[in-house]
């Protein structure tokens, strides 16, 4: 395959940079080989395999597939070190197919999966592809399996607790299909996650969300955006009582949490830095309030369509500020300021809301941005609030000098 014939050309290359006599070392039976670094390599296989696993870490997913079907020494190698895998890429392009079947044989997959991609039926059988590929695949640490069409089921999701006890990160996005059963084992088999993305898997429970959070009680990162069975106040209170190490959460279109799931957040998630609470339409100045006293280190806050926030939502954030002035006043000796505090939010369709408020917040926080390119206050949708601007705005105004009568 080309694949393999542009690795031994880079081979044979490297064995004549390393003084090894130029292409006629790439003969298997020419026993001199060239040297690198004192060690004789005479073939790919001879790389040592800390020096193989540092070249595979620079380059993608795809070249490290094609580079498994080398030998079975790199195969075993990369297995056991590889500690990040994205099959995202494989459901790209129809171009894909070609590399869909190196990917399986380089990997020996079962006969009947092998068959099922060969004969162009790969797109209906990514469970099996996972179902193959984990028991292979055991130190990962990162494992992303975003799909545009759903073909994850429960089984594929048992087998990674099986078998991925160090995961680390897990993307499942838009795995329609799953119910709470791959919940319940990554429960039981992952518990050091600390990046779960499970945004728009809609058939997850609020109960099966809550018996997963106390398991992974190291999570830092979730992603529940979609999520409107799963995302309940119920599950909040889960959250917010056994992840006290969160930082980020998106919620957006969450369109059940109130105020009592997201108090119930701000109290148990101190160290919250990013919140997306777009399109949950129960949510009040209540909500922001409670984050404004609690989450000293919150920089993003998404309240797109929010139309129950007032202004005592705006005065609170900017209050927050003035609360936390021993780390503001460590932050200006660091020459830090506007690097602390909000950096990010988003208040479209916030309707109620007045030039004065928001006004306070922007001047409390000079890193929240109105000025063009650098749009860190997002205001679309409130026609009332175009008088709003930041620091730098003022700054580079133009000065408006009156003209010379003409006499």
């Amino acid at each position: 395959m080309r694949e393999t014939e542009g690795l031994y050309s880079s081979f044979e290359k490297m064995m004549v940079f390393g003084g090894g006599g130029g292409g006629d070392n790439m003969n298997r039976n020419n026993s001199d080989g060239g040297k690198i670094g004192g060690l004789r390599l005479s073939e790919w296989k001879d790389i040592p395999v800390e020096l193989l696993m540092r070249i595979l870490s620079l380059v993608d997913d795809q070249t490290v597939i094609v580079a498994s079907g080398v030998c079975h020494g790199w195969r075993d190698a990369i297995c056991w070190g590889h500690t990040h895998l994205s099959l995202s890429w494989l459901f790209v392009s129809k171009s894909i197919y070609v590399e869909m079947v190196w990917f399986c044989a380089c990997l020996f997959v079962d006969e009947f999966m092998f068959s099922q991609i060969t004969t162009g039926r790969c797109k209906k059988n990514m469970n099996n592809l996972v179902l193959s590929l984990v028991p292979k695949f055991t130190k990962l640490q990162v494992l992303i399996l975003r799909q545009d069409m759903s073909q994850l089921q429960d089984d594929g999701i048992e087998k990674i607790a099986l078998y991925c006890r160090d995961l680390q990160e897990l993307d499942l996005s838009k795995s329609f299909t799953l119910t709470d059963r791959s919940l319940y084992a990554l429960a039981r088999g992952c518990p050091n996650i600390v990046k779960l993305n499970i945004s728009g898997c809609q058939a997850f429970s609020d109960t099966a969300l809550g018996y997963l959070m106390g398991f992974c009680r190291k999570l830092k990162f979730l992603n529940l955006c979609g999520c409107v069975k799963t995302a309940t106040d119920r599950a909040l209170k889960a959250i917010g009582y056994n992840c006290r190490q969160l930082q980020s959460l998106n919620l957006g279109w969450c369109d059940r949490v109130s105020d009592e799931g997201v108090k119930s957040l701000a109290y148990g998630c101190p160290d919250l830095r990013a919140l997306d609470l777009c399109g949950c339409v129960l949510i009040t100045d209540e909500s922001v309030v409670a984050l404004a006293n609690n989450c000293l280190h919150l920089r993003s806050l998404g309240l797109y369509y929010c139309q129950n926030i007032t202004d005592r939502a705006m005065y609170s954030l900017a209050q927050s500020r003035v609360k936390s002035k021993h780390e503001v006043w460590a932050s200006v000796k660091k020459n830090r300021y506007e690097e602390e505090g909000l950096t990010n939010l988003n208040i479209s369709q916030c309707t109620a809301l007045t030039p004065p408020a928001v006004q306070a917040l922007c001047d409390s926080f000079p890193a929240l941005h109105t000025c063009p390119g650098r749009h860190s206050l997002i205001i679309s949708g409130c026609l009332n609030l175009t008088s709003v601007h930041c620091a730098c705005s003022v700054a580079h105004r133009p000065t408006h000098v009156m003209p010379h009568l003409a006499h």
